[in-house]
This record gives C-alpha cells, structure tokens and sequence, in this order.
C-alpha cells in the first residue's frame, strides 16, 4: 500500500511538471500536455481555454471543437468546461510500438477567428505488460563433451513497455551445471546466453531443467518465465556460422506478397546429421512475424502481406541458425521500405461558411482546410491550388493548413454561388491528386436602387373619366433580391390648384398603377404633372423618381353659351336692333357673340338662321356670327323683324343653342322710339283706347326724361362699380350682362343703341381668335378683367410646396388683350365681345 502511495505521488509530480511545460508551450503557440496510459474514458488531459486565456462566454458563442482528420479520436474537448479529456483508454503499446516517446497531436479550432491550435499530449507508460517469452518451453541439445565455458544464446523476452518498466534483468535457477551471462547488444539491448559452468555426464544426468526468468523495474516488478529443458548427447564439434552478420535489403512497398526478399546462409562444418542447418526467426515483433516467412530448410525470407512504408519503414529480424546437435549462431537481418508514391493527399474540410454577405471586405476566411500525405520525400510534398477566375486566394497558416479567403469584393447580382474547388497534388511521379469542392452562397446587400423602365411616363386622359379609373401604370425593378429587391410606390405630395395632389390621383404601392380618383374637367384642368417614387424594402431602402404627365383631353360635353343677345325676360325682347330703312346689303345689323368652354374642334362655332319674319331680308355669317342685310329693306318690309339664330359647336355630337333678335326698320331714334311705344302699348292688356297721336308724345317725352335720369343714374353707378365688375359669370364663364348704359328701356323694352362694326378671323383652335374692331369703337370695349375662376393648365407641386410652372401653358385669358391704334385684338383664349358704344 505504501508503494501505491508513491506511485500516486510520482504521478501527481510529473503531473504538476507537464502543466508547466504546457504552460511554457503556450507561449509558443502550441500546447503540450503528458498522460499516463490506460486512463480511464473522460479522464482530465488539460484546461483548454485556460492555457490558451480564451474567455468560455466567447468561446461558446463563437464554437470552438477538436478537429477531425478522419482517424481515431482519443480525446475530446468538453464545450462546458474548456477540458480536453480522453475519449477512449489509450494503450501506449499499441499505439507506439518500439517508439521511446509517444507524443499524440490534435488541434482546435475557434470557428469565429478561424484560428488553429495545435496540442501535443504524451502518452507516459505504466508498467502494465510483463516480460514475455515467445516459446515457454525450450529444449537444448548438448553433447556430453561440450566444454565448460560455451555460451548458448537463448531467446530474449519481450516487454513492450519503455523505460523502467521494460526489460531489466535475467535470471537463472535449477542446476549447477549452467550459468547465465547476459550480454548488452548496440541498441542497449540485453541478450541472455546459457553458460556451461561445470562438464555434462550423460551417465550422470541425461537431462537438466532449467528456469529462466526476466524481471522488469517497474513498482512493483513484473516478471516472465521460460523453463530451458537440456538433453545430454554425443560430440557435437562445430556449430554453425552465417555468411555475413547483418543482412540488410531495401525492399519497395509496392512489392506484391509472396516476393522473396533476401535468402540468409549458414555452415556447419560437421558431417552427417550434426551438420544439418535448421534456420528459425530468434527474435522478431509481432507485426514483422505477420509480414515475413522464413524457410527453415534454405534460409530464404520471403513477404506473406503487403508492406506499409507509412506504418513501419524499417524491419529489424534475428534469424538464428540451430544444427542437430543444438548448436546454433544468429545473425541480423534488417529490411528497409522505401516509399513509393500510393497515397494521394488527403484534404479535410476543417470548417467552411456556407453562405458570405456580399459586401464582406477583401481577405474574409471563407474556409480552413488540413492537406496532408502519408507519403515521405518529394511523394509527401503537397501543393494546394484554385480554380482561375474566382474571387478567391490560398492562404498557409499553421503546418499543413490553408485558409480559402476573398481576393477582392463580391457582387451577388453578377455571381450570386460560388462552387470552389481545392485542388492538392503531391510531387510523386505520376502525381496523384485530390480536391474539396466548397459551396458558397452570396448574400445580398442593399447596394442597388430601383430602376424605372421608362425615364418618363406620360398619358392622354379623357375628362369626364369615371373615379377611379386606371389611368396608367409604372414599373420598376431591382437588381437585388429578396426584400431587398421588394419595390413599393408613392407619390410625391403636392398641391392642385389649392388641393392636395393625393385627391386627385393615386398609385397602388405594390404595382405602381396610378389611379384617378375624380372626375377631371378639361375645363378647369388640363394637364397634370407628377413624381412618383419608388422604394426598395432594405434598411436603409434605396429610391428614384420618374416624372409622370397626365394630359387632359377635351371632350364636346358643354354647349355654346349665347351672350348676345341675353335671354328673354318676361314679355320683353331678347334684344332690339335698329336697321335703317335706307341701308345698304351687307350692312351690319347686329351680332350674335357666343362662346363654347370646350377646346379644339368642340369650341369651333358656326351660326345659322333658322327663322325670319323676312328671311330673304338677312343673312348671317357663318362663322362671325354678323347679322347684316341681304337687300335694301322695301316699304312693304314689317317695320319689327325677329330673327332667331342657331349656334352649333363641331363636336361629335355636335351642341347648339338658339339667339333671338328684333330688328327694328326706322331711320331715326324717334320712330325706333314710336315703333317700341306702340307695341309697349299694344302688349298691355285692358288699357282704355286713346288717342294714338297723344299716346305719342306722351310717350316721347316720358321716355326723353327717363333717358336723361337713366343717364346720370348709370354713370354715377358705373364709376363706383366699374373696378369691381367682372365680364363673365363666375359658374359658366358667360357674360354676366351688359352694362346698363348701352341700352334704352321702354315698359321692359331695351334697344341696343349704338351700331359697331368688327371683323372676326377664326384658327383651327378658338382659343386664339382674332378679332379686329373698327377705329370708331376699338377703345369703348369694356376692360379687360380675367374671369374669377380662370381655368389653366395644372402642374403638381414639388415636395418642399412651391409651384412648377408650365413653360407651355397659355397666359391668362384677358391679360393679353391689348387695344392698340390699330384697333387689333389678340386674345387668347377667345375673348368674349360685347357691343359698346
């Protein structure tokens, strides 16, 4: 028990000392750790994390694990704990045959540095084999003349420990007749030889039983036993004797089984039976005895199965020559491998990323790899290459590892997965080759904005649209993927004549469809620009902008607005005009002014008569709307004519509205005056029958006063209101009505007073009409004001509020209405005229 003790604590010492060694190795980058064998599974070997002052909370998060190289894994690290422990019972004999020092390697690996650290753990013996012997029983044959003082070798024990714990010392017990010498061969081996000490009688002893035991140093010591059985014969006088001492023969690992390798030969100079040569292996380990025969007749050494240079390279044999009279003599044999080139490096994905994001910078580790070559020499040399063409570049780092890193940046939506391929080749001849395929997948980044299809979007809308309806649709695309490449729709805010620009139009945020949500009037808008624009979904998101422009097209859907004369009120006229008795054709009489709010061809207008009380009396210009004389008035002629005109626009279908005239035939005020007075008298009902003549005069000098009262009353009117009155009605854009001054009254009954003459000239688009007025009432046109609610084109607000003008739009109604000395009006578009005087 007390020599357990001091195993135990030899133990804890040698312990203590591999920690601090382990300790030192650190600072070089690698650890190393020394274990007894035959420890149990999960036995502690070493702290890990603390040696290599690597933080557990990092390690656990980053990954952190023993590498495996496709062979047997006798330890383990623990995730928890940071402990590299045993993975299995290691057997130092098995793994390290013949080798002084047993040194195990494994590396870890940190999966977020993509850093390696080697380990380096021996594997100390324990004195767990005892010496051995390969035969128990052995049987020697001497002659009873041998000589005291002939030595016989005898077979060696084996213990495969190391060390102290290996074979020590010989002994021998049993008969005084023999002595045992033991002998240090050149490797620092003992070789037993039975000594003969005293002479044989074989009267005496025909035969002697010997005990041969070998001891190792271990504590406590283990011991092996062979019992040596020697029969006493007749003279045996020579012994045999090999050739040569050592045989050597390198022998390739290629070499098939069954090959003669070498033949061993021995003499014996004795005759007869004493001179017949028996060859046997004297000492062999067990993997040799599994690789090579001997014949026991000729010598010859011969292969049973395949050599490995890899595993063993060279084959130490003694081969002992034994004759019939126990004689024997021994000689060395050693075999030599040499390699040939059979392996083809092998290449162990340590760790690899499946995916990498594609704005990773230049030098990023996209796998570690581990190529090695059990081959030795130029064979064992191994050169690592890539594809050309890839993104990608081999780094060296620790011993036989390579890093696979990004040679510069990616671009996904040019290569969107990579398969790279490894390729090692080692330097054998033929080369032999092996590669790792890696699968790398790009992941994308937000670096590529929407792209329209169209640098701008415009599109024709006919008013009166129904709300909602589809008026056009914008695409866009991304190069991206994923949500990154999700693109949206919205329109820039802004403002439509006063109103938000959203309540007009809308566009659906998925497909970029822009919707009217009301009805547009050509009228009051017609045109309408926009900004619409497009998101991705990354974070942040990426945008653009397309300008879209709506035309608004007109549409016949507003009859012509007559403005003279005005409509009938009560019994009165519509309107009374004076035609003197004397004119001559083509004499202007009147003109029927009216408007179309349409545009184009829809505004166009075109005046007919459609009924006369003379027809043949007037005609009206078809597209001035002139009333003039078609023939000198005659005395049969009704003094009171009434013309009803037609105003029709040219839109399909086409719009009309109907004007009515009362001319009057009189060739001074006076009778227009008697003419108006008498039929004022005639349309009021149950007056009582006076005299005409008295009626008359009554009347002229009634209507004399009123004139003059009227007169005063409508310029003090006129010059108060005349800054604020307006020409056209705000709701229609018609004249509101003719200013008081330009007519007489009678009993309800006004008369156009003055005669005007003008020419109008008519393009293909009424907006810009010409009209042109005589020097004589050029100047007495009314003001001109624009109407209230003046329609102009409309143009969608920038973001920040303010207003884009439209180069292209029309200026405002009346601004441009100039009265000049030549009596020229240009207005556009078309003034509405009234007479003055």
């Amino acid at each position: 028990m007390f020599a357990t003790g001091r195993h135990w604590v030899r133990q804890d010492r040698a312990l203590l000392w591999c920690i601090l060694v382990a300790a030192w190795e650190v600072v070089w980058g690698q650890l190393r750790y020394s274990v007894p064998e035959e420890m149990p599974k999960g036995s502690f070997v070493g702290d890990v994390a603390k040696d290599l002052t690597l933080e557990l909370p990092v390690l656990q998060d980053r990954g952190f694990r023993l590498l495996d190289k496709g062979r047997t894994q006798y330890f383990a690290l623990h995730g928890k704990t940071g402990h590299l422990v045993t993975a299995e019972r290691i057997d130092r004999e098995q793994l390290c045959e013949s080798v002084q020092q047993c040194v195990l390697r494994c590396e870890v690996i940190v999966e977020g540095e993509m850093r390696v650290y080697g380990i380096e753990v021996e594997i100390r013996d324990i004195n767990d084999n005892a010496p051995s012997f390969r035969e128990v029983e052995t049987e020697l044959r001497l002659a009873e003349t041998t000589a005291p003082g002939l030595r016989f070798p005898l077979r060696e024990a084996q213990d495969p420990d190391v060390g102290r714990n290996s074979l020590q010392r010989y002994e021998l017990s049993g008969d005084e007749h023999f002595s045992l010498s033991v002998q240090t061969g050149p490797g620092g081996d003992q070789r037993p030889e039975l000594v003969l000490a005293k002479a044989l009688d074989r009267e005496e002893a025909a035969f002697h039983e010997l005990v041969l035991r070998a001891s190792d140093g271990g504590e406590p010591s283990r011991t092996g036993t062979a019992r040596i059985r020697v029969a006493v014969l007749d003279a045996n006088d020579n012994a045999p004797a090999f050739s040569q001492a050592e045989y050597t023969v390198r022998v390739a690992e290629d070499v098939p089984a069954g090959s003669a390798l070498l033949t061993v030969t021995a003499t014996d100079a004795d005759e007869g039976t004493n001179g017949d040569v028996k060859y046997s292996f004297h000492k062999i380990s067990d993997r040799a005895s599994k690789l090579f025969s001997l014949d026991s007749e000729t010598g010859e050494i011969s292969l049973k199965d395949d050599l490995d240079f890899e595993e063993t390279s060279v084959h130490v044999l003694q081969v002992q020559a034994r004759d019939a009279g126990e004689l024997s003599d021994t000689a060395k044999v050693a075999i030599t491998v040499t390699d040939v080139n059979d392996n083809a490096p092998e290449m162990t994905v340590s760790s690899a990323l499946s995916a990498i994001s594609e704005d990773a910078p230049p030098g990023t580790v996209v796998a570690l790899l581990h190529v090695q070559d059990r081959d030795s020499g130029p064979n064992g040399q191994v050169t690592c290459s890539l594809d050309d063409g890839i993104p990608f570049r081999l780094e060296k780092t620790f011993e036989d590892y390579y890093r696979v890193v990004t040679a510069e940046e990616l671009d996904r939506e040019a290569v969107s997965e990579y398969n790279v391929t490894v390729r090692a080749s080692d330097g054998g001849s033929p080369p032999l080759w092996s590669s790792a395929v890696l699968s790398l997948r790009v992941l994308d980044v937000n670096d590529n904005a929407p792209v329209f299809a169209e640098a701008r979007y415009s599109a024709r809308v006919a008013e009166n649209n129904a709300a909602g309806a589809l008026v056009l649709t914008v695409r866009a695309a991304d190069a991206d993927w994923g949500q990154n490449a999700r693109v949206r729709y919205r329109l820039w805010e802004g403002r439509v004549r006063g109103a938000p620009l959203s309540s007009y139009v809308s566009v659906h945020a998925e497909t970029g469809a822009l919707y009217a949500l009301r009805s547009f009037d050509y009228e009051e808008v017609r045109e309408v620009g926009l900004w619409v624009r497009a998101e991705d979904g990354g974070a942040p998101s990426l945008s653009s902008n397309v300008s879209v422009r709506l035309v608004i097209v007109d549409e016949n859907d507003n009859a012509p607005q007559v403005l003279y004369p005005p409509p009938a009120s009560g019994a009165g006229w519509a309107g009374v005009e004076l035609a003197p008795r004397s004119a001559e054709p083509g004499a202007l009489v009147a003109k029927v002014v009216a408007v179309d709010a349409d545009a184009g061809q829809n505004a166009w207008l075109s005046y007919e008569l459609a009924k006369a009380t003379e027809p043949a009396l007037f005609r009206v210009g078809l597209h001035s709307g002139e009333v003039r004389t078609a023939r000198v008035p005659l005395s049969r002629d009704a003094a009171r004519q009434s013309l009803v005109v037609v105003v029709k626009d040219h839109g399909r279908p086409a719009l009309s509205a109907t004007a009515t005239l009362t001319v009057v035939l009189a060739e001074s005020v006076g009778e227009l005056l008697s003419e108006l007075g008498s039929a004022a008298a005639a349309a009021a009902a149950g007056e009582p029958s006076v005299s005409l003549t008295r009626w008359l005069v009554l009347a002229v000098a009634a209507v004399s006063c009123l004139f003059l009262a009227f007169l005063l009353l409508l310029l003090a009117l006129r010059l108060r209101r005349w800054r604020r009155s307006q020409l056209l009605a705000a709701g229609s854009g018609a004249l509101r009505g003719v200013p008081a001054s330009h007519f007489v009254g009678i009993d309800g009954v006004r008369a156009f007073l003055h005669s005007y003459s003008h020419e109008v000239s008519l393009t293909a688009d009424s907006r810009k009409s010409q009209l042109r007025f005589s020097g004589g009432s050029c100047c007495d046109t009314l003001p001109a004001r624009p109407p209230p609610d003046e329609p102009a084109p409309l143009l969608a607000e920038d973001a920040d509020g303010a207003r884009r003008a439209d180069p292209a739009a029309p200026p405002n109604d009346f601004e441009n209405c100039v009265c000049g000395a030549c009596c020229e009006l240009l207005c556009d578009p078309p003034l509405y005229i009234l007479p003055t005087r």
